[in-house]
């Protein structure tokens, strides 16, 4: 049997509608791991393998689940970001100058950073966030329906982006973290601690010390005259006796 090359590692792409750590799925539909890939159309290699692994899952196709017969028109998962979705409606801006396809899992897939170590903090797995994605390309025959399906494999963390949709940063929702007051100084250990000193209180059976209030000048008096001790009379800048 012929070995179809049907696996690709990408280049960097921005990841979007980021499902890896929990399953999703419509109503009605089965919750599953996936991803939207968002691959710009600088990325020429990226594209050459993919549409090079497409090919191989149709013949793949021919030889196994359509029985030989090549559909005419296999439903293919990669869509040109400038122009329409399945559904006639227009892609986001985030997809201008890019293709765009969504890989999708029953298992959940790996999560590693630029050094391979799986990332626990969910937070840093975002829509707009930058990385590289293992896929594998496969045929499907559903109720009529013929084409070629995304298996999402292992998804490497590359670097930060710009947010999409309406995730906002702490910093975004709550401003600038205010400036901390300054401590209140702590007495040292086994030390009571310092406070307000209060009035001294009188003791039990003596009045309050009240605060006194200043003395009265004392009362100005008139000089009183010198009297000659002699003539008894009073003086008045003479010699006494005279």
């Amino acid at each position: 049997m012929a070995e179809f090359q049907t696996s690709v590692t990408t280049g960097e792409v921005r990841l979007s509608y980021v499902h890896l750590f929990q399953p999703y799925g419509r109503p009605g539909q089965e919750p599953r791991y996936s991803v939207t890939l968002l691959i710009p159309k600088t990325d020429i290699a990226t594209k050459q393998r993919i549409d090079a692994a497409i090919a191989a899952a149709i013949e793949k196709g021919v030889a196994t689940v359509w029985g030989g017969a090549r559909p005419p028109q296999p439903k293919i998962p990669i869509h040109d970001g400038d122009g329409l979705r399945p559904n006639g409606e227009p892609f986001g801006p985030e997809c201008r100058g890019h293709w765009v396809m969504t890989a999708s899992t029953k298992q959940q897939p790996q999560v590693v950073d630029a050094q391979l170590n799986p990332i626990l903090d969910q937070t840093r797995v975002y829509s707009g966030v930058y990385g590289r994605v293992h896929i594998n390309f496969f045929p499907f025959s559903n109720s009529g329906n013929r084409g070629i399906g995304a298996g999402l494999g292992p998804v490497q963390i590359l670097r930060d982006g710009e947010p999409l949709g309406n995730r906002v940063t702490a910093e975004q929702a709550f401003g600038a973290a205010p400036i901390p007051a300054a401590p209140t100084p702590q007495p040292a250990y086994g030390q009571p601690a310092a406070y307000p000193q209060a009035a001294p209180q009188p003791a039990y059976g003596q009045p309050a010390a009240y605060p006194q209030p200043p003395a009265a000048p004392a009362p100005q008096t008139m000089p009183q005259p010198q009297i000659d001790p002699i003539t008894g009379k009073p003086l008045q800048g003479g010699v006494w006796g005279i």
